[in-house]
């Protein structure tokens, strides 16, 4: 069940995604989340932040809105108080950063990989204060720019993940990959919006917010087999995975390991299940190691 991510060895494919999972300690009550091939940890951010205003969640056909706002502790609180305990545990620790300068990205580079985390996962769906508010995840230039910032500064491999609410995914994942990302994962949440009829405001305080689910799935897995075909650096898929034949899925189309998320607000449970499942397809497809799936889809 082993794989290997960029230069990181995992005991299985299965990383719990970003935003989903806090931290670990909720549902480490519930189960051993060493079980797990790694932890994509909460959004960290230069400072401390309080997010936005509610209502910033809402539930939708098949997935969920949000616009939570990277609330977070912040990258030092992080390394002092949450990764000391995260580091006892054997699972493999991937830290997401967001920044609003690629200085801010660099500087967080710096501190999360001297202290000893395993991967940094670099969030460029956020806005770039210098480009007038335009996303870095939405021009190839800019996500370039910060993904050589974060590799100036990082000792341990580097991750990016790309926005899907673009119109060539993989412009933006050559760019990266030239700029010097180790491994790419996609796809962060589409943006969406909800309308309540009787008080005809958006449902989000913020108006729109991110889709994920089950919904998103299809989206996912085209968008990781473009980009799986575009580049040569690994990839993490994700979006919409809930289940083991997810998994084999999002990995036949390129991925080498897979997140899953929002399934993690439906069942607790979901990650581990998924690690079961995913076992179970490739025994039954005689397979001797679960990475012979991944890029193996035959297209027509």
């Amino acid at each position: 069940m082993s794989v290997t991510l960029a230069g990181m060895t995992m005991k299985n494919p299965i990383v719990v995604a970003s935003g989903t999972f806090g931290f670990g300690r909720e549902y480490g009550k519930l189960y051993d989340i060493s079980r797990l091939g790694g932890i994509c940890v909460k959004g960290l951010t230069p400072a401390r932040r309080e997010g936005n205003p509610a209502p910033r969640i809402a539930e939708t056909p098949m997935g969920m809105l949000n616009s939570v706002g990277l609330q977070n502790p912040g990258v030092d609180a992080f390394i002092a108080h949450e990764l000391p305990r995260l580091k006892d545990i054997d699972i493999r620790i991937i830290a997401n950063i967001s920044g609003n300068t690629p200085e801010e990205y660099g500087v967080m580079c710096e501190k999360l990989s001297a202290a000893g985390v395993d991967m940094i996962e670099v969030n460029i769906s956020c806005p770039n204060v210098k480009a007038g508010g335009l996303a870095y995840g939405t021009r190839p230039e800019l996500a370039a720019e910060v993904t050589e910032e974060a590799k100036k500064h990082s000792t341990v491999p580097v991750m990016v993940k790309l926005s899907p609410n673009v119109t060539d995914i993989t412009e933006i994942a050559r760019a990266v990959e030239g700029a010097g990302a180790d491994a790419i994962s996609l796809i962060n949440t589409i943006r969406g919006m909800r309308i309540d009829l009787k008080t005809r405001r958006p449902i989000l305080r913020m108006n729109t917010g991110g889709l994920s689910g089950p919904a998103v799935f299809p989206v996912a897995v085209r968008m990781v087999w473009e980009v799986a075909n575009a580049v040569k650096v690994p990839v993490l898929g994700m979006g919409g995975v809930s289940n083991g034949r997810d998994a084999a899925e999002m990995m036949l189309a390129g991925a080498t390991a897979v997140s899953v998320g929002a399934a993690c607000f439906a069942d607790p449970y979901a990650p581990v299940k998924t690690v079961d499942e995913l076992a179970k397809i490739a025994a039954e497809q005689g397979l001797s190691q679960v990475s012979q799936l991944t890029g193996a889809v035959r297209p027509w």
